[in-house]
């Protein structure tokens, strides 16, 4: 049993939230509980001998309105230095947060109906939410209300509490656009099947130093089923999950052992009482939901414009303009996306020009390129498992890059991570790049060609490193190649396939320095 496995047992996780006032009042928190922190969505910042503190805030459907992002704009002001990241769950990131005003941002939340329950630690973390629910013209159901009953009866919920590790879910009726569900530990997708609206469901999914795809249960349940089934999966990993090594403890490893037919049978038997209903697979998403970008019509004739923060960085300026955007342009709400970008909807289409020229005044205009499909972790400005700096990194990358790729006909996905831990999901992107050190020099290994979308399956890993100072070099390499080598309408995996993946080796494109310098 590992340390925090013994901590779980000794102090119920969530009971954190009645030290913290404690914590607050002394101005430090007990070394031994500051992993429980996790469970109130709170971690300690690199350097962590300074004290401070950051902080994920769960958004419940990816839907909230202008004031809150008001209210979210002003605790990033006033306890975390104007930082204000979105992540890649639809959450809100603060930083340089400390002990003492954790009380004062819980009670700023709580009446905006944002909260911190379960956004880390082993538990259900924040349950990701179409940000397209009862907007795009496709979709086959609305789902937030299906999203709000999964966050309400799993999310701070004390049974759930003592996970084995986190559990992450998501739930879709675009199943054509988004492809999410292939790294959740449960993906719901809605379809239909004779007519009949239901889900298919995934199980599974999750990356990190071992990166396993979701596989289907092979059911097709109806909606009022989708929260009970997501309960008693939830319940049979809580039960049956391995709790000796975290590095395997996760669900993927529970059904790469047994098998998701075995796994099945577990959660009908043990936890249903009943046999869940055989189905199809649902649709799938060619560029696993890079494709919902830009300008898009909703079902009622409006539109929904997706603003592309870059690597989900924003500031309170920005955050209140999107407000006041928000109540001009729309009404008066917003949503975060599984891709570090933000949505306004409602709006009508003769407004669209004049949004859009609003939203370049603070260089958050809709683009359909490079920028909105490129995401990076926090890195070592904060995070302590980081080995590499990433956000500014990845900023400096798509400032360099996306002019000169703007004619680029499909998606092509950039992520990048500052560590093995894959928070910003390397292994399933077109370019995926994984920070590592190599003596004391930052360098990034390549994962090619991955995707979420159509191919479904993780990179390439690629031979050799690519050094951080010639990202920028190696990057712009590998786009030429491709927008000058593919047939038209052919994705980045479909071109990498077709020429060969050792094309792309990092030898293969970089030159030796010394070459360079000569040049």
């Amino acid at each position: 049993m590992s340390d925090l496995e013994a901590l779980k047992k000794e102090v119920p996780p969530f009971q954190i939230f009645d030290l913290i006032p404690q914590y607050a009042a002394q101005g430090f928190v007990n070394p031994e509980h500051v992993d429980l922190l996790k469970w109130a969505g709170v971690y300690p910042q690199r350097p962590q001998e300074d004290g401070y503190l950051m902080m994920r805030v769960k958004v419940p459907t990816a839907e909230f309105s202008s004031d809150t992002l008001r209210v979210v704009a002003g605790i990033s002001e006033d306890f975390g230095r104007g930082f204000l990241d979105v992540t890649d769950r639809q959450a809100f990131q603060f930083h340089w947060l400390r002990i003492q005003d954790v009380p004062q941002i819980f009670d700023r939340l709580e009446p905006i109906g944002l909260h911190t329950k379960g956004a880390c630690g082993d538990t259900v973390r924040a349950v990701i939410a179409s940000p397209l629910a009862g907007l795009d013209a496709r979709e086959i159901i609305d789902v937030r209300p299906i999203a709000a009953g999964m966050e309400g009866t799993l999310s701070g919920n004390p049974d759930f509490q003592d996970l084995p590790r986190k559990f992450k879910i998501s739930i879709t009726a675009t199943p054509e656009l988004e492809g999410i569900h292939m790294i959740n530990d449960i993906g719901f997708l809605a379809h239909r099947v004779d007519g009949e609206v239901g889900f298919d469901v995934w199980v599974g999914g999750g990356l990190g130093a071992l990166a396993h795809l979701a596989k289907r249960l092979g059911v097709f349940i109806k909606p009022e089923e989708v929260v009970e089934v997501g309960r008693a999966i939830a319940a049979a990993y809580r039960d049956h999950g391995y709790r000796v090594s975290r590095k395997k403890s996760r669900l993927k490893f529970l059904i790469k052992d047994i098998g998701v037919e075995k796994f099945r049978e577990i959660v009908e038997t043990e936890y249903l009482g009943r046999r869940l209903t055989d189905g199809p697979a649902a649709p799938v998403a060619r560029f696993g939901g890079n494709d919902v970008l830009g300008v898009n019509p909703q079902g009622d004739g409006l539109n929904y414009v997706v603003v592309a923060t870059t690597v989900g960085r924003i500031d309170p300026f920005k955050a209140r303009r999107l407000a006041d955007l928000a109540d001009h342009y729309g009404k008066g709400v917003l949503r975060t996306t599984a891709f570090q970008n933000m949505m306004i909807p409602h709006v009508r289409s003769e407004d669209v020009a004049e949004l859009t020229a609003e939203l370049e005044a603070i260089d958050l205009a809709p683009k359909t390129t490079l920028r909105g499909t490129t995401i990076a972790c926090t890195g070592t400005q904060f995070c302590r498992l980081a080995l590499t700096e990433t956000k500014a990194r990845t900023a400096n990358l798509v400032d360099h890059i996306e002019a000169k790729f703007a004619d680029l006909d499909v998606p092509f996905t950039i992520n990048l991570t500052g560590c093995s831990n894959a928070c910003t999901r390397y292994q399933v992107a077109d370019l995926g790049f994984m920070g590592a050190l190599r003596g004391e020099e930052e360098v990034y290994n390549v994962h090619l060609a991955g995707s979420i979308g159509q191919a479904q399956r993780t990179g390439d890993k690629l031979k050799g490193f690519v050094p951080a100072v010639r990202l920028n070099e190696y990057t712009e390499a590998v786009l030429t190649d491709f927008r000058n080598g593919k047939l038209p309408g052919e994705s980045f995996v479909e071109y990498a396939d077709r020429v060969g993946h050792e094309r792309f080796a990092p030898d293969a494109i970089l030159r030796p320095e010394r070459e360079v310098v000569g040049a």
